[in-house]
């Protein structure tokens, strides 16, 4: 074999290996960039926090699927009311917050056990094409769930265990009927209707102001428990 065939297979080798290594780094990049919470993830968190509603508005401030008030919304660049956006665009400025502050903004961030991942934090603005895999844009907005069970009695005075939904303005529940008889035994006079209109959104707020809860007007975990436990609204 001679020197130049030598040679030539060597430079040869040598190309081939440059490009493995080059095609194994972009695999190892392409792996690193896809660090955000599954689609699943993301469904859960706007099951709890609006019934997956994208253009509901509570009148509490907060707005939209994911429940933005509007100067955390501006603050990833939205424009007018979340409620008014369009499902893409809602989930893209979830996104956008989650790389931010990861799951600290969202109450059911918490509620849930959500565990922030690699692009939490990363203060690495979305594109576009990356948030549309979390699923709500532009799809229809999801019917809101299937009344739950109410909660199963307990012995005399004991807390009724909490249904497993942050229950808002417009939801109608089993639950939020037993949430409603329970208030009567500070005065408020429900009929038990188990739909959340403005007489218990009233006293949901009374009850977070009374006792040093987030006054969002919703009915979460730490609301329900103060009705049976905690300080009665003044």
């Amino acid at each position: 074999m001679t020197n130049r065939v030598r040679t030539a297979r060597r430079a040869a080798a040598r190309a081939l290996l440059l490009v493995v290594a080059v095609l194994g780094m972009e695999l190892v990049v392409t792996g690193a960039a896809s660090a955000d919470p599954a689609s699943s993830t993301w469904a859960k968190l706007r099951m709890c926090e609006s019934s997956g509603r994208y253009s509901i508005n509570t009148g509490n401030g907060y707005y939209g699927a994911y429940q933005f008030d509007l100067p955390t919304w501006r603050s990833v660049g939205g424009q007018g009311r979340p409620d008014q956006a369009s499902p893409r665009e809602q989930d893209y400025r979830a996104l956008y917050l989650y790389r931010m502050r990861g799951w600290q903004p969202w109450e059911c961030g918490g509620m849930l056990g959500l565990a922030n991942d690699g692009d939490a934090r990363s203060k690495r603005v979305p594109s576009w094409e990356e948030a549309a895999y979390i699923g709500g844009g532009g799809q229809p907005t999801p019917p809101a769930p299937k009344p739950q069970p109410a909660p199963p009695p307990g012995p005399p005075g004991a807390t009724p265990a909490w249904p497993g939904l942050v229950y808002a303005y417009g939801d109608c529940a089993p639950a939020l009927r037993t949430f409603q008889l329970r208030m009567n035994a500070f005065g408020y006079g429900f009929s038990g209707t188990g739909c959340y209109y403005d007489k218990t959104r009233t006293a949901v707020l009374d009850l977070q102001r009374a006792n040093g809860i987030n006054d969002s007007g919703r009915l979460g975990p730490k609301t329900w428990k103060a009705a049976w436990e905690g300080k009665a609204p003044r």
